[in-house]
């Protein structure tokens, strides 16, 4: 089973230069569709005297969400090739946009579309690309008496407490990563009285 995914870290810039025309590549690491509109925003009132921002953006580890825009470009010319980097790079919770300044010569569809592909390219040989995990949460509840054996199985598979309260009724929320899942739900199974669930 696949779990893990490779996305950017931070945010990462490109150039390309055509026949007097500037286009200029952003890669940003988003979560959501929110934290997209965010950074669109920025670049719009950044960059708000240029031509176009072209943009594309896939989110989750299996390409759950995705969007592909040409902002007045004649179509497939921008939207596509940068998405098509994207898959090229095998990357996702990624945005890249290319924002384009006219310089006077019509490029042709094809030439167009090289030229966002090129800039998008750029911007994600730029960005550091790392692999991460595709992770289940869940929630146990136990008994204070019973603070050992749930915290050893916590050593053992090196679970990531996400929250922990620990009074008479203890209980804990961890991420484990998908491969595992299965046997850290079965090891607290196993304890007497816990009780544990995906969240």
């Amino acid at each position: 089973m696949e779990d893990t995914y490779k996305t950017i870290a931070g945010s990462s810039e490109g150039l390309y230069k055509e026949k007097g025309s500037k286009f200029l590549a952003f890669a940003y690491h988003v979560e959501n569709e929110e934290e997209v509109k965010l950074r669109l925003g920025e670049l719009r009132k950044k960059y708000y005297d240029a031509r176009h921002h072209c943009y594309a953006y896939s989110l989750g580890a299996k390409r759950t969400a995705t969007r592909m825009n040409d902002d007045g470009e004649p179509s497939g010319t921008g939207g596509k090739p940068i998405y098509g980097q994207l898959l090229s790079v095998d990357v996702t919770d990624v945005l890249v946009v290319v924002v384009r300044y006219f310089g006077g010569v019509l490029l042709g569809t094809s030439g167009l579309a090289n030229a966002y592909k090129t800039a998008a390219r750029e911007a994600l040989e730029a960005a550091t690309v790392e692999e991460r995990t595709v992770d289940d949460l869940y929630e146990v509840k136990f008994k204070y008496e019973q603070m050992n054996d749930v915290m050893k199985i916590v050593k053992d598979y090196g679970l990531t407490l996400k929250k922990q309260l620990f009074e008479m009724e203890c209980s804990i929320e961890f991420a484990v990563r998908q491969g595992n899942s299965e046997r850290v739900r079965k090891a607290f199974e196993n304890l007497r009285t816990v009780s544990i669930e995906m969240i």
